[in-house]
């Protein structure tokens, strides 16, 4: 099986969470997770917030991002582009006015349809939308 891992997944990998062991656990057992552009930039953005509300500081969030890059870079995970098609069909499952889906959340649920995977998330809301979709998910 193969999964693609939300931006909740990799803020709890790197950064101190509650969700921080279960999420380690789920990404160094064997296999190779995919990510996109998206998440990417979402972790970058949820990192710089922890920095700007004092909960990181600016050392530990440039340690963060440098072991990121080094794990992006030696291929711990897949990295997907956002393509054409995966806004649309986001915008197409917005369009449809039954779910509560956030523009970002349509966008990495269409990556993960799109390329057949598993969203892996501990977003509850993202995991509801994933159901009533009849996607593949997994709640860490």
């Amino acid at each position: 099986m193969s999964f693609y891992v939300d931006t909740s997944v990799l803020v709890a990998y790197y950064s101190p969470e509650p969700l921080s062991d279960k999420t380690e656990k789920f990404l160094t057992t064997p296999r190779q997770p995919a990510i996109s552009a998206l998440t990417e930039l979402e972790l970058f953005s949820a990192i710089s917030k922890k920095v700007r509300k004092g909960g990181i500081s600016k050392k530990d969030a440039s340690r963060i991002i440098a072991t990121f890059i080094s794990h992006k870079d030696n291929k711990l995970y897949t990295h997907l582009p956002v393509q054409l098609h995966h806004y649309t069909l986001a915008r197409d499952w917005i369009a449809l006015f039954k779910l509560g889906l956030k523009s970002l959340d349509a966008l990495h649920l269409a990556i993960a349809s799109s390329e057949e995977l598993t969203i892996v998330s501990a977003d509850r809301s993202l995991l509801r939308s994933a159901e009533v979709m009849g996607l593949n998910a997994i709640c860490l």
